[in-house]
């Protein structure tokens, strides 16, 4: 299993995340932040507390988290159709999309 290396806050509540063999991508949490642990960051502030904990997992202060395992398999996956089939196919173009936005089903 590959841990997180770093995870850095971008806008609109986006992470960049990269992962201790070099793998990296940005996921989207901002259709995701329901519930009383997520939803508190909703706050653009506290969701630039993001971190990575002692297991490699993303985490926030009020014990928010998402599991590396996950996170790196939709980024890779996401990577691999961008790469492989995505130029000049819409089909593909929405399938990234929505590894993009859906990692709530994995954490």
């Amino acid at each position: 299993m590959q841990n997180v290396a770093t995870a850095r806050p971008l806008d609109d509540y986006k992470l960049e995340v990269t992962f201790d063999d070099g793998t990296s991508g940005v996921v989207s949490l901002k259709d995701r932040l329901f519930g009383p642990v997520f939803e508190p960051l909703r706050d653009p502030a506290f969701f630039r507390q993001v971190s990575v904990d002692e297991f490699g997992a993303v985490c926030w202060p009020n014990g928010a988290d998402l599991a590396p395992d996950a996170l790196y398999e939709r980024i890779r996956l996401a990577s691999a159709v961008t790469h492989d089939q995505s130029v000049g196919n819409p089909a593909m173009t929405a399938v990234i999309r929505t590894f993009e936005c859906d990692v709530r089903s994995e954490v």
